[in-house]
C-alpha cells in the first residue's frame, strides 16, 4: 500500500462525505451528487487534490448528526466527474487508503472537514498470506460462477484477478460480496491482512454450497429437469 501513502503524502485534513455504505481501498464507488454542500465539496476537491473521505454513517439508525470522532473511513479519489446542466454531478471514485478521524476542524465550509491519520495493514509472512489469499479467491470464484448462472449469464460479481497483493484482494472481495454494513466495517477496521482473509474465508465457506446448489437447480429448471436433452413429443 506504499502507493496509497504516497497519494496522501502531506495531507492531514480531508473533506468528509458521510454515507450509509462502506468503501474499501481499491474498490470503485460511483456517486450521484445533488446536495448543495456536496456540490461545493466536489468543486473544492476537483480544484485541489481530488480527494475526500467516505465515512460510514446511517442517519436513520444513529442518534448523532454526524459520524463520531475516532471513527474509521476510507479516502476516495475522484477519477471521473460529469456535471449536468442543473448542477448535479455523476462521479466515479475509487478507494485509496483508510483513515481514523482524530478530530473535526472548523474550516468554514458547508461540509464536514476532519483531521485524519492514515493507516494500512501491518507486515506479515508473504508466503502464508499468498496461501490464504488463494483459498479466499477460490471460494470467491465458485460463488461468482454461481451468481453468473443465477443471473442467466447476464451479469454477476466483478472479476478479481488472483495475482494482486493479498491485502488488495481482501478488500476487493469484501467490497464485492453482499455483506451487512457492520460486517464490512469489521473488515475495514482490521489491521491484519491474515485476519481479514480468515474472516472472509469463514464467511464465503458458509454460503458457497448454497450458491452452487441454487445455481445447479436453476440450470436444471431452465431445461425442464432434463439437462441438455430435448423432450421428444
Amino acid at each position: 500500500m506504499n502507493d496509497a501513502f504516497e497519494r496522501v503524502r502531506g495531507v492531514r485534513e480531508v473533506p468528509l462525505f458521510p454515507l450509509p455504505l462502506v468503501l474499501f481501498p481499491g474498490a470503485p464507488l460511483p456517486l450521484h451528487i445533488f446536495e448543495p454542500r456536496y456540490r461545493t465539496l466536489l468543486s473544492d476537491a476537483m480544484a485541489g487534490n481530488r480527494l475526500f473521505g467516505v465515512s460510514f454513517f446511517d442517519p436513520e439508525t444513529s442518534s448523532l448528526s454526524h459520524p463520531p470522532e475516532g471513527h474509521l473511513g476510507c479516502v476516495a479519489e475522484i477519477r471521473e466527474a460529469e456535471t449536468l446542466p442543473d448542477g448535479r454531478s455523476n462521479v466515479l471514485t475509487f478507494g485509496v487508503i483508510r483513515y481514523r478521524l482524530d478530530e473535526y476542524v472548523d474550516a468554514d465550509e458547508p461540509y464536514l472537514v476532519g483531521r485524519v491519520e492514515f493507516f494500512a495493514d501491518g507486515e506479515e509472512d508473504e508466503i502464508l498470506l499468498a496461501a490464504e489469499a488463494r483459498r479466499v479467491h477460490e471460494l470467491f470464484i465458485r460463488i461468482a460462477q454461481s451468481v453468473h448462472t443465477l443471473s442467466d449469464e447476464r451479469g454477476g460479481l466483478p472479476e478479481i484477478p488472483d495475482d494482486i497483493p493479498p491485502e488488495t484482494l481482501s478488500f476487493l472481495v469484501a467490497a464485492a460480496m453482499d455483506l451487512e454494513n457492520d460486517v464490512k466495517m469489521e473488515l475495514l477496521e482490521m489491521r491484519s491482512t491474515s485476519e481479514r482473509l480468515q474472516r472472509l474465508h469463514d464467511l464465503l465457506a458458509r454460503v458457497v454450497t448454497n450458491y452452487e446448489d441454487r445455481a445447479s437447480i436453476h440450470k436444471v429448471a431452465k431445461t425442464n429437469g432434463h439437462g441438455k436433452h430435448k423432450i421428444e413429443l
